[in-house]
């Protein structure tokens, strides 16, 4: 009796709607080399029903049965629809030189960044011809041409890159490769660097709350980078290049199709920054010096029903920096000047099967595993600090459908994550271990009305912290074919390991106080989103507007307040980000698109029983990029725009006069440039980056005094290197 009843009640919630199904690929055309295109829309006229192809470029989509037009979208080229026969099972589309098919002739330029129309989540996507707009040297600086994400340096000293996402830190995104967590705890500080640019396929950026399947982490976001595939990629791919700075940077990558069922991709990695620049005279490099080696090889394995990816990756990073003179791996004393040496190895290895049960496509079983290995050996002038981090994480998960009607569509899994911190400053040894099972469910519906959400709820058991319940959500309204709305809500934890996430405070004179009792941090996140997308004289216009608020139960204050110390306590009061952002892209003409957009960051925190705005944050942030490719495709030439508002910087007013600062700093623009010259396989390109050359003005506080009480690298708001020029070539064989 039981049973019938459920079968009933799912019966009369869930429509179940029997429909024939059209399968394909979508492929891309480019000098007669056809690679599957990712993130392609595909519905059916005036309904909500809809795809998009994923990295394969195959889709699947059912066909109601009273509508036969069915529309292929991809920012840039247009909507375009084909008319669909009721033979028809399989329809396969190949995009070549600004033609779909042999129906529709389009003149525009692919978008290399875009916003997905039919995932109920707001997802901006960055493809690889973007990342080649700019000096993407690593992960840190492909977001140069982002308006949603900042980078910029955590401090003067040590060469450490953070991000922002909601005008918050990089550290309450959920950083993930490949769908794994990833770069965190003591791969926080420096990880950005740790993947090479040219190594990626596309980055995915979803602001606000996540899905619950790849954890609680999440609180202002996610970031997801894709790396190259071998079954996608060229047989070699080489990129070269040179900087001013002295940066020489060389990447080798090559993959082989060893049968229909296995291919396997090798990459290799190298930079050396050996010169040291001080052209602010204040005897500290502007930038460490850096010997880097990565290695990475990874197998992927594809046989009917069933997938394997697996792969390792390999880290070995030295990076000097301080006062210049100083004799690296000598007796620490104040006679060998201020020195800071920081060696990082690291290594990652990661499983990933799933199998789709034959005849049932919406049926599948998954499993995500991941190992982490970081080792951290450094010194900072007089103080050293040795730190290691084990980590392993595993996803096991199951997906469906109500009734079998794609629908409806659900997930449940179960993960463990597991964390091994072991950290030695000075003599003081500090232990840290995180055993967390959980377990969630995921619910995804699209109804033909327009309407589309995501539900989910995970439970996950926290060895010191207790139950942890993450509840979110996730609505999307298709008001018409011009305008999508998409409005999210749900919560986020995250335990802050406070030393290994901001070792880079070590360059410094202030004492690092930790309160003992620190809890988990804990979060709410509310967000609405309003994409429009309409022709302007026949060509494509994007405007997306958008509200983030972040509210914080508890967080993990940083108070710089009082000069002689940081110090990191549980927040007592209130805690709050709002984020409002506009931001619209256009092709102006054949080949030139433009993207401006502006952003208003209200960021406040209570520090120390007073409500301030969050230190060393801009108020706002505007970007402008234009881009043009030839009509020959021969020549591109890129340019980007930042507008950096204002902000408030920690008082001084403890320090002697000679070593106080402001308690603000003013709006500051920066400008780059670069121009990229096409061959059937080789791509050189050269630009400049800061070309006004910007730099903050005295970056360290009592330089000359290193290891006196008011040496300070930590108050960092803008640049500290300034015009840099590079060359850079591409090469490849298909």
């Amino acid at each position: 009796m039981l049973k019938d009843k459920i079968l009933l009640f799912v019966s009369l919630i869930i429509p179940v709607i029997l429909q024939a199904q059209i399968t394909g690929v979508v492929k891309e055309s480019v000098y007669g080399d056809v690679k599957p295109l990712y993130g392609v829309n595909i519905y059916w006229k005036n309904t909500g029903i809809g795809t998009t192809t994923d990295e394969n470029g195959y889709y699947r989509i059912h066909k109601p049965p009273d509508n036969n037009r069915l529309i292929f979208s991809f920012v840039g080229y247009g909507n375009d629809t084909i008319v669909v026969t009721k033979a028809q099972k399989e329809i396969n589309v190949i995009l070549q030189n600004a033609e779909l098919l042999d129906e529709v002739v389009i003149g525009e330029r692919r978008a290399s960044t875009f916003y997905s129309r039919i995932e109920p989540i707001s997802v901006q996507t960055i493809t690889f011809e973007e990342l080649c707009r700019s000096a993407c040297c690593n992960l840190s600086e492909s977001f140069e041409t982002n308006a949603s994400v900042d980078a910029s340096y955590s401090d003067a000293a040590t060469g450490a890159r953070q991000i922002r996402l909601l005008g918050l830190s990089g550290k309450y995104v959920q950083l993930m490769t490949e769908n794994i967590p990833n770069l965190y705890g003591l791969g926080q500080v420096y990880g950005l660097t740790f993947i090479p640019g040219s190594w990626l396929e596309s980055i995915h950026i979803s602001k606000g709350t996540a899905s619950v399947i790849n954890g609680y982490d999440a609180i202002t976001g996610q970031i997801n980078v894709e790396y190259r595939k071998p079954a996608e990629s060229e047989k070699l791919f080489i990129n070269q290049f040179f900087s001013s700075s002295g940066l020489i940077e060389s990447d080798i990558q090559t993959s082989l199709k060893l049968n229909d069922k296995w291919s396997t991709m090798l990459y290799a990695h190298t930079d050396f920054d050996l010169i040291e620049h001080d052209n602010n005279n204040n005897g500290f490099m502007d930038m460490p010096t850096m010997e880097k080696y990565i290695f990475f090889n990874r197998w992927d394995y594809f046989h009917n029903n069933f997938t394997a990816r697996f792969g390792v990756k390999y880290l070995d990073e030295t990076r000097k920096s301080g006062q210049i003179g100083h004799i690296y791996n000598d007796i620490l004393t104040p006679k060998n000047l201020y020195g800071i040496f920081i060696n990082t190895e690291r290594l990652d290895a990661f499983y990933k099967m799933g199998y789709t049960f034959p005849g049932k496509e919406y049926q599948s079983i998954a499993m995500v595993s991941n190992f982490i290995y970081h080792d951290q050996n450094s010194y900072y002038g007089l103080k050293t600090y040795d730190a290691q981090q084990l980590s392993g994480y595993l996803n096991l998960m199951w997906q469906s459908a109500f009734a079998e009607n794609l629908g409806h569509k659900y997930n449940f899994g179960t993960t463990l994550k597991y964390e091994d911190y072991t950290e030695t400053l000075n003599d003081s040894l500090m232990e840290f271990t995180e055993i967390v099972p959980g377990a969630y469910f995921q619910y995804t519906a699209n109804f033909i009305d327009n309407l589309h959400f995501i539900v989910g709820l995970r439970a996950d058991s926290h060895n010191q912290f207790g139950m942890l319940y993450t509840p979110r959500l996730h609505f999307k309204y298709d008001v018409n074919h011009h305008i999508i709305l998409r409005a999210s809500a749900g919560k986020g934890y995250r335990y802050s390991s406070v030393l290994a996430e901001n070792s880079f405070l070590l360059a410094s004179s202030r004492n690092i106080v930790i309160d003992r009792g620190l809890n988990l941090e804990e979060a709410w996140n509310y967000g609405l989103n309003i994409g429009f997308h309409f022709h302007v004289n026949n060509r494509d216009m994007n405007i997306n507007a958008e509200f983030y608020r972040t509210e914080f139960i508890n967080q993990i204050v940083a108070d710089f307040e009082d000069v002689g110390k940081v110090h990191f306590y549980n927040l007592d009061g209130e805690s709050f980000s709002n984020v409002y952002q506009l931001e619209a892209n256009y092709n102006i003409f054949k080949g030139f698109d433009i993207t401006g957009a502006f952003r208003y960051n209200d960021v406040k925190q209570n520090i120390g029983g007073e409500l301030l705005e969050v230190p060393l944050t801009s108020r706002y942030r505007g970007l402008l990029t234009g881009s043009y490719k030839t009509p020959q495709e021969k020549w591109q030439f890129d340019f980007t725009a930042q507008f950096n508002g204002g902000g408030r910087i920690p008082s001084t007013a403890g320090n002697p006069e000679q070593y106080r600062i402001a308690e603000k700093f003013e709006a500051f623009n920066i400008y780059n440039a670069q121009i990229t010259k096409y061959f059937k396989n080789l791509d050189i390109y050269a630009g400049a980056e800061n070309i006004l050359n910007f730099v903050q003005s005295h970056p360290i506080i009592a330089a000359e005094e290193p290891f006196g009480d008011y040496f300070d690298s930590s108050l960092i708001w803008g640049p500290v290197f300034g015009r840099k020029f590079y060359l850079g070539l591409r090469y490849r064989i298909d």
